[in-house]
């Protein structure tokens, strides 16, 4: 029953914050929406990064070749209307670097040979025996077994893949739209700069040292699905030997951008969503190990690619995105969702105190207290500047019990009290008129005006 209630509730939770993500979005089709928008926007430097993005884009697309001229232009003019289009804007121009990304990995085989670096095959290696004292990755696959192989098949060859989506739903969900385009921002210009130093300084992963050796490697090689082989042998299928063989990037294994993925889903994740540090940085910790078992990376590469995520997070992650405000929720959740309803034990992590009322619950709110309006009593009288202002009125209540309203019912005991902080305010100077709480001549309660005249 606590597992159900539990299960239920977080449906709830998340319908309730899908309908309010889905409010928030701008769900016009009219491309004059965006013109107006673009002709009222202020250009600033940095908006000349998406004069980068047009000419990386124009490079690649001008020497792909599948899918040859014009079908290829397809790809450009669909970019534009997707930006023309405010409904898809919104998510393809903070995707722009995730987009860029992806076209220079693909068309990146469509290099010809003769402009290519000579490919490294003893580099990584070497450098894996100078830092470390031994082939790390050489190690981990002298053993293997299919359990071992399942468990690193699956945040390997699955989890990576599928998880850059989780993190952006969550981010869309549960956070305002700048977290969501510091995910796209960040994500796509890790991945664009270490697709980019693969192509630039190719190096030949663990695989390719268990085929071939270390004899010098050449661009006509195809790819090698490593440890995930064992794994379409298990399921008597070819889909990895398939992918891998044909991949645009096949000697590519420095940095490791399965590791520096990983890593910068963790540095999200476990700053924007605190509670789930521990869980998130253990599947890290396995895909390092999975890397590195299924011959596809050297230690150095982890290193490499977990390096690269860190810089990437702490140099795009703004100051307003830090502290207290990395776990704000969106406007749409705030208002009235969700969000609207935590209280101030839920937002801080505490325990909530139990008490006797019927419902279990305290109260959180001015209006349980049923308390009349300060401000309209006050209105009533003359103004008193509250730095001169007697704790002590003559006639009036000795508490703030006659504030609340009766109506026939005896207050309520409460562990919150009103006090007036005005009896505290030069209190020296008014203990030797004789009336300062804080004097030895103050009693409780005060006597009353003519018992003192008669004692006088």
């Amino acid at each position: 029953m606590f597992v159900r209630n539990n299960v239920a509730r977080t449906f709830r939770q998340l319908a309730a914050a899908f309908i309010a993500a889905v409010g928030r979005l701008d769900k016009s089709l009219s491309p004059k929406d965006t013109l107006k928008r673009l002709q009222k926007h202020h250009f600033t430097l940095s908006d000349s990064i998406y004069l980068f993005h047009i000419a990386l884009a124009t490079f690649w697309i001008s020497l792909m070749q599948v899918p040859g001229f014009p079908l290829k232009l397809t790809i450009p003019i669909l970019w534009i209307l997707a930006l023309l289009i405010p409904l898809t804007s919104q998510f393809i121009l903070p995707a722009t670097p995730v987009l860029s990304w992806v076209l220079t990995f693909y068309s990146s085989r469509f290099i010809p040979a003769s402009h290519r670096p000579t490919i490294s095959v003893v580099l990584l290696p070497t450098l894996e025996s100078v830092l470390y004292g031994a082939n790390i990755s050489d190690i981990l696959t002298r053993y293997t077994h299919t359990v071992l192989d399942v468990l690193a098949w699956i945040p390997y060859g699955v989890v990576h893949f599928t998880f850059p989506f989780v993190v952006a739903a969550f981010l869309w969900l549960f956070r305002p739209k700048e977290v969501l385009h510091l995910w796209a921002r960040t994500f796509g210009y890790m991945n664009l700069a270490g697709v980019l130093i693969q192509i630039l300084l190719p190096c030949a992963p663990p695989w390719y040292e268990v085929i071939y050796g270390l004899t010098p490697a050449n661009y006509q090689m195809p790819g090698s699905p490593g440890g995930l082989l064992r794994i379409d042998q298990l399921f008597n299928s070819s889909g990895y030997t398939t992918a891998f063989s044909n991949s645009p990037v096949v000697f590519g294994a420095f940095p490791s951008l399965h590791s520096g993925c990983a890593t910068m889903e963790a540095l999200f994740m476990s700053h924007f969503f605190p509670q789930t540090t521990k869980y998130i940085w253990t599947y890290v910790a396995v895909l390092y190990w999975a890397t590195m078992y299924l011959t596809h990376h050297y230690l150095i590469d982890v290193v490499g690619g977990a390096c690269l995520a860190v810089a990437f997070f702490y140099f795009f992650l703004p100051d307003e995105l830090k502290g207290a405000a990395a776990t704000a929720p969106p406007g749409g959740l705030s208002a009235g969702g969700y969000a609207g309803r935590r209280s101030k034990y839920d937002m801080y992590d505490l325990d909530e105190p139990r008490t006797r009322r019927g419902n279990g619950h305290i109260m959180r709110d001015a209006a349980d207290y049923d308390l009349e309006d300060l401000s309209d009593q006050e209105s009533e009288g003359e103004e008193v500047d509250i730095a001169y202002r007697s704790p002590v009125v003559p006639n009036g209540p000795g508490s703030a019990a006659p504030l609340i309203k009766q109506n026939g019912v005896p207050p309520k005991k409460s562990h919150r009290h009103t006090a007036s902080i005005a009896s505290l305010i030069r209190a020296e100077e008014r203990a030797e008129e004789g009336w300062s709480p804080i004097g030895g001549s103050f009693s409780f309660p005060p006597a009353r005006a003519d018992k003192a005249g008669d004692e006088a």
